[in-house]
C-alpha cells in the first residue's frame, strides 16, 4: 500500500498540466502513487504520455472539480490523499516530503486527519512569491494537535492543495468535504479531524490564473462566500469558542476584503453588503470585542447594515490616503533629491586611502571575516581608519570607541563615497557607486555547501524571486574575494562570473582556531558556566530555505538524557525556548543545556566545545579547523539537497559519522563513534579539502595584499594542514 495518493483533477488549463505530470513522472517514488483524474482531451492526451508511471482517469469535458476529485480518491489506494488541481504545481520533492511526514505520524499514538504544509503562489506575472501561511505552521511545531487548541490554523490559505488528508477520514465524511466549493472543504477537514499535524515545508504551489481569462463571477458566487461561514459557523457556535473565535474573524475578513476590493453593481454590493451583516450580528461571539481604530469603524459600520455610511467612510479613507501619499511622496522625493545631491557632492571629491569602512551581515555589527580583517589591519596598517556600518537597531551593541555610521544617514553617504577600502562579507546597497579607484573586498561568511548565486536559478525556494541581474551588477562591483580553500574559490567564480580576483588566504576569522591558548579556552568556559570536566556538545542547525521558521528537529531533552549528567549541550538558536513550563526549563536550570543564540563571537562557542552537531551549516568548515570531532545530524538531507540545491553529497564527504535518527545520533555519542578511528579518518580527509588556506594567518595575508599592497608572492604561504597545531581542546587546555 502507499503512503500517498497524489490526485491530480480538472482540465489542462492554460497547459500547466504537462509541466506538472512531468514533474511527477520524472521523480517516481515507491511509496507514492499518482492518479490523473483528466477532464477533457487536452488533460487526457497529456496524461496519456506519462500512462506507465501513472493512473489515468479520462473523464468528459465540463466534470466539476468535485467529481474529479471523488473519482480519483476513489480509485486510491494509499493511506492518504493529496489533491492537487491540474493547473497548479508541484515542488520536486514535495510527494516525497509529505509521504515521509505522514509516515511518521502513523507512528504516533493519537490519530492525525489532516497534514497542514506550506505553498508558494504564482499568477500570469510572477512566481514563487512566498505565503502568509509559513510562520502559523511554523508556531504549531511539529507535534500534532486538535484544532480547539491550535485555532489559529484556520488563518491558512483554504486550499485542499496544501494539505494532505487521511484516506479513511476523508471517505468517513466524504459527503460534506466533497463539496464543489474547495475553501468550504479545506475548512471543514480541520472542523471534522480529531488531531492535525504541521509541516513548515514547501509542498504546492498555488497558481493564480489572470482572472480576465475565467469565467465572470456572479451575483450567487458572490453571496456564496457568505453561505459558506454562515454553515462553518453554525457548526462551531456550540462548544467550540476558540475555532469559532477564528472563523467569525477571517469571515468578517474576507467579507470586507471582498466588498471593497471587488467591482461589484451597485444593487450586487448593497445585497452582498446586508447578507455579510446579518452573518456579522448572527454569527458573532459571545463577549466579543471589535479591534480600535479604523477597522473598528469598519466593523460597526457593518454590523449596523450602514452600507450608505460606509461607502461615505471608504470615500474618505480614500482621500486622506491620496493627501498623506502626496505628501509622503513630495517628501520622499526632496529627501532622495537632497541626499543624492549629497552623495553626488561627495562622489566628487578625492578617495581618502586613510578610510576604510566595513560592514557584516546586513549591517549588524562588528563580526565575521570583516571583524578580524579590521583587528588585523589597526595592528599593521593603523594610518587606515575603520568606519563601521551598522543599522539604528544594533549600534547599542557595538564595542566602545567603535566608530560607525547609520545606513542613510549624510555621514554613511559621505563615507561610502570617499572611502579607499569597503569590505563587506555580503554586500553594499546598489546604491553605492563603485569608484575607479576605490577596492571592494568581498570576504563572504562561509564554505559554500548549498547552491549561490546563479546557481539558485533552478532552486526556487532557495532563490525567492531574487533578482539575478541586480545581483551581477553587485558582484561587477567586487575587486577581490576572499575564499578558504580551492573548493569555495571554484564556486565563488562560478556562481558570481566576474573580473574579481580570487584571495587564496583563508577566512580570517578562522585566525583564532590556531591563535587561541589554553587560557583562551578556559576563559569561554568558565564565561558560559560550564563546568570542569563537563563535556560540552555544541549543537548548531542551519536555516532551510523552504521552512519559514524553525522546527525543532531533535528533541533535546531527550538527547541530554542519553547523553548523561557529564554532557553540557550549547544550542544555537532561539526557536524553542518557551516559559518556565518548557522541557528544557529544567536543563537550563542544572546547566546541562545553554542557549548561545545570541552569543557573539560565534569563533568563542567552538573554541569552548569538545564536538559539534550540525545539519548543513557552513559552520563544520571552520570547526573542522580545530580538528575536534563532528557529527552530521542528516535527517532530511535528500529534501535540503532537492530543494536548495548542494555542490556536493555530504553524506559520502562528510567530516565525521552521519545520523539519520535521533536514535542514532544518541548511539554515536553513547557507542564512542563520534571520536573512534573512522571519525578521524573521516575528518581528515574533510580538513585536507576544506582547511586548505586557514592556518592562522588569513588576516595578515588580506591586509598585506588589499592594504598594503603587497605582492602574492611575497605573503606567507599558508602551512599545509597535516603541520598545523589547532587551539587545544578543552581536556588538554584543562591539563595545562
Amino acid at each position: 500500500m502507499p503512503e500517498l495518493s497524489v490526485i491530480v483533477h480538472g482540465p489542462n488549463t492554460q497547459g500547466h498540466l504537462t509541466a506538472l505530470l512531468d514533474g511527477l513522472a520524472a521523480h517516481p517514488l515507491p511509496s507514492v502513487e499518482v492518479i490523473v483524474a483528466a477532464v477533457g482531451d487536452w488533460a487526457r492526451e497529456a496524461a496519456e504520455g506519462h500512462a506507465s508511471e501513472l493512473t489515468v482517469l479520462p473523464l468528459p469535458a465540463g466534470t466539476r472539480d468535485a467529481e474529479a476529485r471523488a473519482a480519483g480518491a476513489a480509485r486510491a489506494s494509499g493511506r492518504w490523499l493529496h489533491f492537487v488541481r491540474a493547473g497548479d504545481g508541484l515542488p520536486a520533492d514535495a510527494p516525497h516530503t509529505v509521504a515521509e511526514r505522514a509516515a511518521e505520524l502513523a507512528q504516533l499514538p493519537d490519530t492525525v486527519d489532516v497534514l497542514l504544509f506550506d505553498h508558494v503562489r504564482s499568477t500570469w506575472r510572477t512566481s514563487g512569491k512566498p505565503s502568509p501561511d509559513g510562520r502559523l505552521l511554523a508556531r504549531a511545531g511539529r507535534t500534532a494537535v486538535a484544532l480547539d487548541d491550535a485555532p489559529h490554523l484556520l488563518r491558512l490559505t483554504p486550499l485542499l492543495g496544501n494539505r494532505a488528508i487521511r484516506t479513511a477520514f476523508w471517505r468517513a465524511h466524504e459527503e460534506d468535504l466533497g463539496t464543489e466549493d474547495e475553501p468550504f472543504a479545506a475548512y471543514a477537514t480541520l472542523l471534522h479531524a480529531e488531531r492535525v499535524a504541521c509541516l513548515a515545508h514547501i509542498a504546492y504551489e498555488h497558481r493564480q490564473l489572470r482572472p480576465e481569462s475565467l469565467p465572470r463571477v456572479t451575483p450567487e458566487d458572490r453571496y456564496a462566500l457568505i453561505d459558506r461561514y454562515e454553515t462553518l459557523l453554525a457548526r462551531t457556535a456550540q462548544g467550540r469558542p476558540g475555532p469559532h473565535a477564528v472563523l467569525y474573524e477571517v469571515m468578517v475578513q474576507d467579507c470586507l476584503r471582498t466588498f471593497a476590493r471587488s467591482a461589484m453593481p451597485d444593487a450586487v454590493a448593497r445585497e452582498f453588503f446586508r447578507r455579510a451583516s446579518l452573518a456579522a450580528v448572527r454569527r458573532r461571539p459571545e463577549r466579543h470585542r471589535r479591534p480600535a481604530g479604523l477597522e473598528g469603524v469598519r466593523r460597526t459600520l457593518l454590523e449596523e447594515g450602514a452600507y450608505t455610511r460606509y461607502r461615505a467612510f471608504q470615500a474618505a479613507n480614500r482621500t486622506r490616503r491620496t493627501a498623506r501619499t502626496a505628501v509622503r511622496t513630495r517628501r520622499r522625493r526632496f529627501g532622495a533629491k537632497l541626499r543624492d545631491h549629497q552623495y553626488r557632492r561627495a562622489l566628487g571629491r578625492p578617495v581618502d586611502s586613510e578610510l576604510a569602512v566595513f560592514s557584516a551581515y546586513w549591517n549588524r555589527g562588528v563580526s565575521c571575516n570583516p571583524a578580524a580583517i579590521a583587528a588585523k589591519l589597526a595592528e599593521l596598517a593603523p594610518r587606515v581608519h575603520p568606519v563601521w556600518v551598522v543599522s539604528a537597531e544594533h549600534a547599542a551593541l557595538l564595542p566602545p570607541g567603535t566608530d560607525h555610521v547609520v545606513p542613510g544617514t549624510r555621514r554613511y553617504w559621505e563615507v561610502v563615497a570617499t572611502a579607499r577600502y569597503l569590505v563587506n562579507n555580503v554586500n553594499f546597497a546598489d546604491a553605492v557607486v563603485k569608484r575607479p579607484d576605490a577596492i571592494h573586498l568581498q570576504t563572504h561568511h562561509g564554505t559554500p555547501l548549498k547552491r549561490m548565486g546563479l546557481d539558485q536559478m533552478r532552486f526556487p525556494a532557495a532563490a525567492k524571486g531574487m533578482n539575478f541581474a541586480a545581483l551581477l551588477a553587485r558582484v561587477d562591483k567586487w575587486d577581490y574575494s576572499v575564499s578558504a580553500n580551492s573548493h569555495s574559490t571554484r564556486m565563488w567564480e562560478r556562481a558570481y562570473p566576474s573580473r574579481f580576483v580570487s584571495l587564496d588566504h583563508g577566512y580570517p576569522r578562522n585566525d583564532v582556531y590556531y591563535t587561541a591558548t589554553a587560557a583562551d579556552v578556559l576563559a569561554v568556559r568558565e564565561r558560559l558556566g560550564i563546568a570542569p570536566g563537563r563535556r560540552a556538545v555544541l549543537y548548531a542547525p542551519t536555516h532551510r530555505d523552504y521552512e519559514a521558521g524553525w522546527t525543532p528537529r531533535l528533541d533535546l531533552a531527550t538527547l541530554a538524557d542519553r547523553l548523561g549528567e557529564n554532557t553540557v549541550l550549547l544550542v544555537r538558536g532561539h526557536y524553542f525556548y518557551g516559559g518556565s513550563a518548557s522541557p528544557l526549563a529544567g536543563l537550563r536550570r542544572t546547566g546541562r543545556l545553554i542557549d548561545v543564540s545570541a552569543w557573539d563571537p560565534v569563533e568563542e562557542l567552538a573554541l569552548a566545545a569538545d564536538a559539534l552537531v550540525t545539519d548543513y551549516s557552513s559552520i563544520m568548515f571552520d570547526y573542522a579547523n580545530l580538528d575536534r570531532p563532528i557529527v552530521v545530524y542528516a535527517d532530511d538531507w535528500e529534501t535540503y539537497a532537492t530543494t536548495r540545491g548542494v555542490y556536493f553529497d555530504l553524506m559520502a564527504e562528510a567530516p565525521g559519522p552521519v545520523a539519520r535518527t535521533q536514535e542514532e545520533l544518541a548511539e554515536i555519542f553513547t557507542s564512542g563513534a563520534w571520536r573512534d578511528e573512522g571519525a578521524a579518518k573521516a575528518r581528515a580527509a574533510f580538513r585536507r579539502r576544506f582547511c586548505e588556506y586557514d592556518d592562522g594567518r588569513a588576516a595578515e595575508r588580506v591586509v598585506r595584499r588589499v592594504f598594503l599592497g603587497e605582492n602574492e608572492k611575497s605573503l606567507p604561504r599558508p602551512v599545509p594542514v597535516d603541520e598545523r597545531t589547532p587551539a587545544p581542546t578543552p581536556e588538554e587546555a584543562s591539563a595545562r
